[in-house]
């Protein structure tokens, strides 16, 4: 371990980049000074955490700047308002004179929000082309996304097709991202206590269990993560497990048995109370969640409220955006 930390200090140095949070966060990473002659693939390598890139053919542009905050979207109105636009009103909010722009990342619920409501969002891409259309020069990106997963890969690749568009261009991270590691943020241990605030009060026969959404990309050990800080910091019978990935219900299920558990409350962590938080989760099908666990003879209930609806995990958001919006305005 030491020597992999030497040889990473050989290439990287830390930096930096102070937001609108209490305290400074540790945002991204930058070529150590003493590489010159970085290849290509080295400078891809080193870019991690908040990204930024300047076009020096574009340098003449007149700043105008704008923020495009990207979701995966849901169908389901009600939680939409509660959460995404939320918190997009607050980062507005936080940026009273900045044009900000919400774009969804999955086409078919655009499609589906269209056709249902006749409110037509725009893809990240459209946003962008928008934007460009309207001389804006300079754009932050800020992500909804829960983890760095196959989402968030998404919009990478839009930073990457469409950074030499503009003349300058950053992209923020996700809610959690950091995880402590080399003196960088904790994410993680802060997400969980902002989402620890609307947990109801547990006794000895109580759990708790958290439902995200998974992924078939590497990205999914972070689920591993995110349990390993909840019994870091002491939250007992608290237990994540995915909807589509691992761990699955039935990882988690024999703990709850071994513990003497005979009461669970589910909950989503993802953004939205959508389409998995209210019929995977808490449906009334006989293959939803909360009926398979109430066959095998728990109380169940299930707080459907996506995380957007938590005023603290919003004010996380808003961070990851001023994140973002402060390195595009950094010299």
């Amino acid at each position: 371990m030491k020597n992999w930390k030497k040889m990473l200090a050989a290439s990287l140095a830390v930096t930096a980049m102070v937001g609108f949070a209490p305290q400074a966060t540790e945002a991204a990473y930058s070529l150590n000074p003493e590489v010159k002659d970085a290849t290509p693939a080295l400078l891809e390598a080193s870019q991690i955490g908040v990204l930024k890139h300047e076009t020096p053919e574009l340098q003449n542009l007149a700043n105008k700047d704008a923020i495009v905050v990207m979701s995966f979207g849901t169908t389901f109105k009600d939680t939409r308002e509660k959460t995404i636009d939320a918190t997009v009103a607050e980062i507005q909010a936080a940026h009273p004179d900045v044009k900000v722009v919400t774009a969804f990342t999955s086409h078919i619920i655009i499609d589906r929000i269209a056709a249902k409501e006749g409110i037509k969002y725009p893809t990240p891409e459209e946003a962008l082309e928008q934007l460009k259309a309207e001389g804006y020069s300079r754009v932050a990106l800020a992500t909804l996304d829960v983890i760095p997963g196959m989402e968030y890969a998404y919009d990478k690749g839009v930073y990457d097709n469409y950074k030499n568009e503009f003349k300058k261009m950053t992209l923020g991270t996700s809610l959690m991202y950091w995880q402590g590691q080399e003196e960088q943020a904790d994410d993680v241990t802060e997400t969980i206590e902002a989402l620890k605030s609307q947990f109801p009060k547990q006794g000895k026969n109580d759990a708790i269990l958290i439902m995200a959404h998974g992924t078939p990309q590497i990205s999914n050990a972070f689920y591993s993560v995110i349990q390993a800080k909840i019994d870091e910091m002491g939250l007992k019978n608290v237990y994540v497990y995915t909807v589509e990935g691992w761990p699955s219900l039935e990882t988690v299920l024999p703990k709850l048995k071994a513990n003497g558990i005979k009461h669970i409350t589910l909950m989503p962590m993802m953004m939205v109370a959508g389409d998995h938080a209210n019929n995977d989760m808490a449906g009334d099908e006989p293959d939803s969640h909360k009926s398979q666990l109430e066959a095998k003879g728990f109380k169940v209930d299930a707080y459907i409220h996506g995380i957007g609806e938590n005023q603290k995990i919003r004010d996380l958001y808003v961070q990851r955006a001023n994140d973002a919006w402060d390195a595009l305005e950094a010299e």
